[in-house]
């Protein structure tokens, strides 16, 4: 199969790609503008193009060549509090990239899009815990509002153009080649400053919980949405919520670090709780989350321990 991969020297799109190489049969494509993704993460098997999404010219070459039959989309602008400060940056890279992604993909026969959504940002406060996907969407930054908007325009390219698609609602995705954006990215954040010795800080009271979803599981996931004609929105978590404050006692652990975390003012709009359910991935995908958190943090701490070496 012809997958091509945006975004696929990122921190999930790379390690998909190696999972799509480990898998076998597929020719693969790489499309990412390295503003994040770093090169040297990009496989060997997979042809690379250095290539900007909001160049319209550039992306449109890319699909011509390559003529994918199926394009996991990852490359994004992920930082929760930089869509803030910045939304119009935002929406021209979630937005107006995917765009020229789409209408270039439609007109060269691309059948199936895999996005890469959040379960996190794209519900809001939540009501239920753990939500499903037929939880109220109430994004509350521009990034939440990009990615339930590509998800709306998915739709539109389903029923218009025939392109099936899928929308991947990750929860906090973490592990080996995370980069410290986001807020998923406390885990390489912590896991930098415990192996520096630097004092980690935590911002508010630490009760504030997330749903952390092991980067190895996220890409059984993604494979299973490649072999399934499963579509519309998909959780893709593990139903467990984790507080700050035991997120840092569990890599502290790890770590061998005895100092307690320092604590700051909350910052403003951040979510008290999320926590999704994976119950539709399951019985859709067959899939469900194998890595307990305990040991993917540790595995995560030891990626980041050799990159200091």
């Amino acid at each position: 199969m012809r997958i091509l991969v945006t975004g696929g020297a990122g921190f999930i799109g790379s390690n998909t790609v190696d999972g799509l190489v480990r898998a076998g049969g597929h020719e693969i494509s790489v499309l990412d503008s390295l503003a994040t993704g770093k090169r040297e993460q990009v496989n060997p098997a997979a042809r690379f193009y250095h290539a900007d999404l909001r160049d319209a010219d550039a992306v449109k070459r890319v699909i011509e060549a390559e003529k994918p039959e199926v394009i996991f989309h990852f490359a994004a602008q992920m930082d929760v509090r930089r869509s803030v400060a910045d939304p119009v940056h935002d929406a021209q890279v979630n937005l107006i990239g995917f765009l020229n992604m789409m209408e270039a993909a439609r007109r060269n026969g691309v059948r199936r899009i895999i996005f890469s959504s959040t379960g996190g940002a794209i519900y809001g406060e939540q009501e239920a815990f753990p939500c499903d996907e037929n939880h109220p969407v109430r994004p509350v930054s521009p990034y939440g509002v990009a990615k339930l908007s590509t998800e709306s325009y998915l739709f539109f390219y389903k029923a218009e153009y025939g392109i099936d698609y899928v929308a991947l609602r990750y929860a906090n995705v973490y592990g080996p080649r995370q980069d410290p954006h986001g807020e998923a990215g406390v885990v390489a954040i912590f896991c930098g400053r415990l192996l520096a010795g630097i004092p980690c800080t935590i911002y508010g009271d630490g009760g504030q919980t997330r749903d952390y979803a092991f980067v190895g599981d996220v890409v059984r996931a993604n494979l299973a949405a490649l072999r399934s004609d499963a579509g519309g929105p998909i959780n893709v978590g593990t139903a467990v919520e984790t507080s700050v404050n035991d997120l840092y006692a569990m890599l502290a652990e790890a770590a061998g670090v005895k100092t307690p975390p320092q604590y700051a003012p909350a910052r403003p709009g951040e979510q008290r709780r999320s926590v999704i359910s994976p119950a539709r991935a399951e019985k859709l995908l067959g899939w469900k989350p194998e890595v307990a958190l305990r040991d993917g943090l540790r595995e995560t701490l030891g990626f980041f321990k050799e990159r200091r070496n």
